[in-house]
């Protein structure tokens, strides 16, 4: 509660089903933040973590272990629950070293057999079950040894669940990477654009065979992607726009004899920026 409230989170202590769960709400901001649409705050798949005593868990993971096939029922969850389950043991771990059999005494449980079903499961079950639970039923399961880490965990994932909506409002947007304070392929990008130019050469090194005097020599004679798709419509033939790149001239050191850009980078950036073909292969080769 301590973690939550210095994190910023409003926590509530009240009965829930199932018990030991903790459950997740959203609240949306008034007024809502400008340029985020007021859509994103609704409430996504529910989360609740259930806190599982070591003993419940290991039961649970011995029916796990027994169960062949595709089918993986969780021994813990409801299976009418609208919520996504995630499940939490603090200390299994020291449970598990402490349900050894030891060589020198002999004890008499209780229970026979669910201790002995107890002893029978350790960590190649647990892991097993862990595999199962993460395939088969998306279910997702943090082993901590404290209540430190616990919420440390708690914390963590309340601050993703709450940066969501300003995450997939800043995703959607069109091209993302051009607004203040993002990056694109390590270059910042300012509103009145200073950057783009840098940002457009970086693009054009990533083609495959492409050197930095390559990329010099293309942003030197198109400084900006739009300039070099007016120069490609401005072209009478489909053969012109493929040729369009192939004769810049390509700067090279001293006894180094003269370059051009050539005609398989020139018709694969033409591609690159006039295809409506998202499928398309640009190298020949591939």
């Amino acid at each position: 509660m301590e973690a939550l409230h210095a994190l910023g989170c409003e926590p509530r202590a009240e009965p829930q089903r199932p018990a030991r769960s903790l459950r997740w709400s959203r609240e949306s901001p008034d007024p809502c933040p400008r340029g985020v649409p007021p859509e994103v705050w609704a409430e996504d798949e529910p989360h609740v973590l259930l806190l599982l005593e070591p003993e419940e868990f290991v039961r649970g993971v011995l029916q796990l272990t027994q169960v062949r096939g595709p089918t993986c029922p969780v021994p813990w969850v409801t299976p009418e629950s609208p919520a996504r389950p995630h499940l939490a043991v603090i200390g299994l771990d020291a449970y598990l070293w402490s349900q050894k059999p030891s060589t020198q005494e002999t004890q008499q449980p209780e229970h026979p057999a669910v201790t002995r079903a107890e002893v029978a499961v350790g960590w190649p079950e647990v892991e097993e079950a862990l595999v199962r639970l993460q395939l088969w039923a998306n279910v997702d399961v943090l082993l901590v040894a404290s209540w430190q880490e616990l919420s440390q965990h708690m914390c963590a994932f309340t601050k993703a669940l709450a940066q969501r909506p300003f995450k997939q409002a800043r995703e959607s947007g069109a091209f993302p990477f051009c607004t203040s304070g993002r990056w694109a392929a390590g270059e910042q990008v300012a509103r009145d654009g200073t950057g783009l130019r840098r940002a457009w050469w970086r693009q054009v090194k990533q083609f495959n065979r492409v050197s930095p005097a390559v990329a010099d020599a293309i942003v030197s004679a198109f400084p900006s992607p739009r300039l070099l798709q007016q120069a490609y419509m401005a072209c009478g033939t489909e053969q012109e726009r493929l040729g369009l790149l192939a004769d810049l001239p390509v700067k090279t050191g001293k006894g180094v004899p003269p370059r051009r850009v050539g005609p398989d980078l020139s018709r694969r950036v033409c591609l690159f920026l006039t295809t409506t073909d998202p499928d398309l292969l640009l190298d020949l080769g591939s």
